[in-house]
């Protein structure tokens, strides 16, 4: 049976990243093969994968690379530092390139940035960006 994971700000071959929310890593190198062992550990090849931004830092060739040795079905909601065109990022192996949010499975809206949510809506929000940022700890009971 096939899993749906998210996952976003993966910010692969982004060296400023690990300063900025104190990754744990001596290099980007060393970055980016943790993210790959974890993702890989869990997600299995037809297992979808939603990436809800902020992907890669790298050139294209890096970047294909890469995704190419991430296991599932990758989906990508673009985020604000996904730049390029969406045949960019389907050359890199994503089967779907969004720039906007979407709704999945009539409830869970998938963004970069977090959405506007009330407890009398019926919808939740699963969304990057923020990082760690204590402001959004407790955004909204209804996002993730």
């Amino acid at each position: 049976m096939s899993k749906i994971f998210f996952i976003a700000d993966t910010h692969f071959g982004h060296s400023e990243i690990m300063n900025y929310e104190n990754r744990p890593f001596s290099s980007v190198e060393e970055m980016d093969n943790k993210i790959i062992s974890n993702w890989n550990s869990v997600v299995s090849d037809n297992d979808k994968v939603f990436v809800l931004g902020d992907l890669s830092s790298y050139e294209k060739e890096k970047t294909a690379q890469i995704c190419g040795s991430l296991k599932g079905i990758k989906i990508l909601i673009r985020g604000n530092h996904d730049i390029q065109n969406e045949s960019y990022y389907r050359d890199c192996g994503f089967e779907s390139v969004i720039s906007y949010p979407i709704i999945l499975e009539n409830f869970w809206m998938l963004s970069h940035e977090p959405l506007y949510i009330n407890r009398n809506m019926p919808y939740a929000n699963i969304f990057g960006h923020v990082h760690d940022n204590p402001m959004y700890k407790d955004f909204s009971r209804q996002s993730f």
